[in-house]
């Protein structure tokens, strides 16, 4: 199994950037499907972005496509969250999931079985 560890987060001016990273160890991250949610106080966990393992497909949350983006470095074995031209709608906290095979199920929570701790973003306006 793997274990996920976030980082990166913190205090930004809307319009600002921040990159998260997920730490994994234990499996390396070319041998699962990743992906990041958020979740804001008083709302459900929400899909962000995720990377597939086969051809290293991204997908994207309407909400963030072309401002976020999801990448992964093998040789730190560590996936990042690149967000730009962040917006106070973006505040939450921020978590990185990973499991082997989320199939159609990569936009959705129950779709991934390993969880980092999560990471918080805050976006003044």
């Amino acid at each position: 199994q793997v274990q996920l560890v976030e980082s990166g987060g913190g205090l930004v001016q809307a319009g600002g950037s921040l990159r998260l990273s997920c730490a994994a160890s234990g499996r390396t991250i070319s041998s699962y499907d990743l992906g990041w949610f958020r979740q804001a106080p008083g709302k459900e966990r929400e899909f962000v972005a995720a990377k597939r393992r086969s051809r290293g497909s991204t997908y994207y949350a309407d909400s963030v496509k072309g401002r976020f983006t999801i990448s992964g470095d093998n040789a730190k074995n560590t996936v990042y969250l690149q967000m730009n031209s962040l917006k106070p709608e973006d505040t939450a906290v921020y978590y990185c999931a990973a499991d082997a095979y989320t199939g159609s199920n990569y936009y959705t929570a129950r779709g991934y079985g390993y969880w980092g701790q999560g990471t918080q973003v805050t976006v003044s306006s």
